[in-house]
């Protein structure tokens, strides 16, 4: 045996060894680097697209752009009733109403009888509800899923999402992007 080949046979079989290394090396730096959990939205800072929705739900008008552009900061709540994470989140949208703070509703995909029921059972925190029966809105604005909430300042424009349900420790930061908002 020459001494090239040695040399080559002794690197063979330390490779197998070297690329478990490497993929104990990955491993680890995933387990400890500091996790990120925001999903930057491309929409926040541009105005809502226009649009008109007819009303979700008896009692409650339907919701368009205007709506949402009249000088005053507020809430626009992408739910459903067949959502529970939604149903979750009812006591803490229930408190910013509570606060003064103006929530409107997109009903995503939903029956008028499921969501009036839905409503009934989890109270209704909502100014006006419009429905998306198709999901337009909901793309529209860059929702990925239900639900989603998002501050709107007086103009019309995106300010800020929040991405799944709110959560009681939720609610103080959304009461300080409304005041942001109203800047």
């Amino acid at each position: 045996m020459t001494e090239a080949s040695v040399k080559r046979r002794s690197w063979a079989l330390w490779l197998p060894l070297v690329v478990f290394g490497l993929f104990a090396a990955l491993f680890l730096w995933g387990l400890v680097r500091t996790k990120d959990d925001t999903v930057p939205s491309r929409l926040v800072g541009r105005p809502l697209p226009a649009f008109d929705l007819p009303a979700a739900t008896d009692g409650k008008p339907g919701l368009k752009h205007a709506d949402l552009a009249d000088g005053k900061p507020r809430l626009l709540n992408v739910f459903a009733s067949w959502c529970i994470p939604c149903a979750a989140e009812a006591p803490q949208l229930a408190r910013l109403a509570a606060a003064g703070v103006e929530v409107e509703g997109v009903a995503i995909r939903d029956h008028r009888e499921d969501l009036a029921a839905f409503l009934q059972r989890n109270g209704n925190p909502y100014h006006r509800i419009g429905a998306d029966d198709l999901g337009k809105l909901q793309i529209a604005i860059g929702s990925s899923g239900v639900p989603e909430t998002y501050v709107i300042d007086g103009k019309g424009v995106i300010r800020y999402q929040h991405i799944g349900d709110i959560t009681p420790d939720d609610v103080a930061l959304l009461q300080a992007k409304l005041k942001e908002a109203a800047l």
